[in-house]
């Protein structure tokens, strides 16, 4: 028996959200966006750690001024943020979040 445990994610040019893990410790999402292509708005129910593997991500956070990441980028975002993310450039984005600690742990 292995004591590791092993988590497929979808890849895709294609939008893609999905969740690939969420236990007492952390979640892990992935999403893929298409240039014009956004998450709908929302707050941060934990401690967000969004990686840019592909492409750029463009948020506006709270009341702040749109900021584009390119790939290579680990963005820290605070509990309780007003988030908007979007991909307003040509190349497909791709983006790891990571949540840490998990959002069911949240008070």
């Amino acid at each position: 028996m292995m004591v590791e445990k092993e988590f497929k994610f979808t890849l895709s040019d294609e939008k893609v959200i999905e969740k690939l893990i969420e236990d007492d410790n952390l979640a892990i999402n992935h999403m893929v966006l298409r240039k014009s292509e956004a998450l709908p708005e929302h707050y941060s129910n934990s401690n967000v750690y969004m990686i840019v593997t592909k492409g750029q991500v463009t948020l506006q956070l709270n009341d702040q001024d749109e900021y584009t990441y390119p790939t290579g980028s680990i963005i820290n975002i605070p509990y309780k943020t007003k988030m908007n993310v979007f991909n307003q450039h040509d190349a497909v984005m791709e983006i790891f979040v990571v949540k840490a600690p998990s959002p069911k742990n949240m008070k």
